[in-house]
């Protein structure tokens, strides 16, 4: 029963749409068309623009999907970056960074992931900088 309705719409109804549909000769023809037999063209336009822009997608440059979004919500939102530093005694090196953005390849020290990650998204989160204390 469906495929009898499809093949009747594409053997019947499809060529008698496309006999009655006002279509000029000429690119100036156009101008010269109604009102009235413009909203008879706008199907036959409407998927011929669909058809055209599903023909073309692939081609078309690919969005970034923003997999990434705030992580600092509420801290210093007013400084550009967040950036703490704390004294440790019993630090072994002079400075360890540890990151706090989840982007660094070296989690959990931080290899400067926040930068690319704040200019995306537009958030300040920065690293945690763990100093030796010199006394």
């Amino acid at each position: 029963m469906v495929l009898e309705s499809i093949s009747r719409i594409i053997k019947v109804q499809l060529p008698a749409y496309l006999k009655k549909l006002p279509l000029p000769e000429t690119i100036g023809g156009f101008a010269r068309l109604t009102v009235s037999e413009w909203l008879r063209l706008l199907p036959l336009l409407g998927i011929l623009a669909l058809l055209g822009y599903l023909t073309i997608r692939p081609f078309l440059p690919k969005k970034k999907k923003q997999k990434d979004s705030l992580i600092n919500l509420k801290i210093q939102k007013e400084n550009p970056k967040v950036v703490n530093e704390i004294d440790i005694e019993d630090l072994n090196s002079a400075n360890v960074c540890y990151c706090r953005c989840w982007r660094s390849k070296t989690f959990p020290v931080c290899d400067k992931s926040h930068l690319k990650h704040n200019e995306l998204t537009g958030d300040n989160v920065g690293p945690l900088i763990l100093k030796k204390k010199i006394l």
